[in-house]
């Protein structure tokens, strides 16, 4: 397991000085992320790319507003980022309104996204889970399906230490004190995933015509 990020107490100094000034904040905080885990979200998009076009899969899931940044990686994987290019398969775990519904009800919320995983998973895919905390019960599950169905696992949260870094195989932890601060890194995160994913495919042979 692979973490990649700082601290709680990193993370409070991160967070500026506490005046209410949000961007601020996020300025202060994003230089960090730039010198801490940039290149972390550049590495894994180059990964994605290696192993989606090799016919893996990615699955993503987050609570609230972690799960509306997840559906955002996920679509533009299926659908595109810049650049035209062919589609690759990405699955965003909440988005079956059935299925979530059912699951919960019948298993419980704990199981919402594992038993996804489990259905959907195969060895060699990417299951990323997104979380502010790091602490959500429901992607501790799914992390622990993750790793029974041999797919690589990667964590992208909040301040390090927490129980769903530890979780995965790999984590990027982002040094912010404010679930918001958090989730603006995360989709800078995202970006930077999805840039270095579109390189790489680009610097293939055959480029990336669809």
């Amino acid at each position: 397991m692979t973490v990649t990020g700082t601290t709680d107490a990193t993370a409070a100094v991160a967070d500026g000085d506490g005046d209410g000034d949000h961007c601020g904040r996020l300025l202060t905080a994003l230089r960090r992320f730039r010198e801490d885990n940039a290149d972390t979200a550049r590495r894994w998009g180059t990964r994605l790319a290696a192993g989606l076009g090799a016919g893996g899969r990615l699955l993503a899931a987050g609570n609230g507003g972690s799960a509306a940044q997840a559906q955002h990686l996920t679509a533009e994987l299926v659908g595109r980022y810049r650049e035209d290019r062919a589609p690759f398969s990405a699955l965003a775990l909440h988005t079956d309104t059935s299925s979530c519904t059912a699951i919960v009800n019948d298993y419980g919320p704990d199981e919402l996204f594992a038993r996804q995983v489990r259905a959907h998973a195969r060895p060699g895919d990417v299951l990323i889970l997104l979380s502010t905390s790091g602490a959500s019960t429901n992607l501790l599950r799914a992390a622990e399906a993750g790793h029974a169905a041999a797919a690589e696992v990667w964590a992208l949260t909040g301040p390090a230490p927490n129980p769903l870094a530890e979780a995965g195989d790999e984590s990027l932890c982002v040094a912010a004190g404010r679930a918001a601060t958090v989730q603006e890194l995360h989709l800078v995160a995202v970006h930077l995933m999805c840039d270095a994913f579109d390189a790489a495919l680009a610097a293939a042979p055959g480029g990336t015509t669809p």
